[in-house]
């Protein structure tokens, strides 16, 4: 019998990600992928894994595609599940969300999953580990943030914007793989999508203040210790150490320090990135 939950999967040419995502939730009664009009045969394999797909069309700025699909998409259930397309869950997962959704006198509106970033071939055992996503929760209780109205020109997806539910929560035993990065390519170009985002964001609170409610917990607190150190010269170099040393990513070998060194980089770029803005603004410029 499948678990009745429904699952929500973002995309955009992921044909190479979709069967090992799909496969790792075929235990799930109801599986939406919402595509932004991929051309790599991503909808076929959905399609034939028996997911429902949902055409998404981006206005510029909000909402983005998740948001979007919490609030349009007809779920069957009353429990959601966001799972990207480059993540994987563990077989173990089906018994423990059988457990929570059938779970008549349920006390928490949201549980956080734990996810394990996959780079150059191996887990990352230190960097960025743990790292907590709110994913599943009641989908009439929990929407993501709204930082900003300016287009970031990051694409059509949620970036860096957490869920909030109106309960409390709790976390899942069961742990994800992560594999957002097969290639420093990727990576690459991905932080420099983020970086934009990260820039946008900054400049649009520099000039109008903050639009976001912050999450209590681990979100809060995390966002609180970002804006501080948003103050702080050598930001560049502060990231590469809080992934290095603070993280002890120095445990990862090799690996660990061109994690390290790329989180670097992307925290020059979005410096970098800040600082042409906010002097494209001070100029009237658009």
């Amino acid at each position: 019998m499948k678990v009745p939950v429904s699952i929500l999967i973002p995309i955009k040419n992921e044909a190479h990600n979709l069967p090992r995502c799909l496969q790792s939730v075929a235990w799930a009664d109801e599986i939406f992928v919402v595509d932004s009009n991929s051309t790599d045969g991503s909808q076929k394999i959905c399609t034939d894994a028996g997911a429902q797909v949902v055409q998404f069309k981006f206005n510029g700025t909000w909402p983005k595609k998740k948001n979007w699909s919490l609030e349009n998409l007809p779920f069957k259930h009353e429990w959601v599940f966001i799972l990207d397309a480059d993540e994987v869950m563990p077989p173990e997962s089906e018994a423990e969300f059988r457990r929570i959704v059938t779970n008549a006198g349920e006390p928490h509106a949201g549980y956080w999953i734990n996810r394990r970033f996959m780079f150059m071939g191996r887990w990352l055992k230190h960097s960025y580990y743990p790292n907590w996503n709110l994913r599943l929760f009641k989908h009439r209780l929990g929407r993501y943030e709204k930082l900003t109205d300016v287009d970031t020109q990051s694409g059509d997806n949620e970036v860096h914007e957490h869920i909030v539910v109106q309960g409390t929560t709790a976390n899942l035993k069961c742990e994800m793989d992560h594999y957002a990065f097969p290639s420093v390519e990727v990576f690459v170009e991905k932080h420099n999508r983020y970086s934009n985002w990260e820039a946008r964001v900054a400049l649009d609170q520099f000039l109008h203040g903050s639009q976001a409610q912050l999450q209590s917990g681990r979100v809060g607190m995390r966002r609180q210790l970002k804006q501080l150190s948003q103050r702080l010269p050598f930001r560049p170099l502060l990231r590469f150490l809080y992934v290095y040393a603070w993280q002890c990513g120095f445990l990862d070998g090799r690996a660990g320090f061109y994690f390290a060194r790329l989180h670097g980089m992307y925290e020059l770029l979005s410096v970098a990135k800040t600082y042409e803005l906010k002097q494209k603004a001070a100029r009237g410029e658009k």
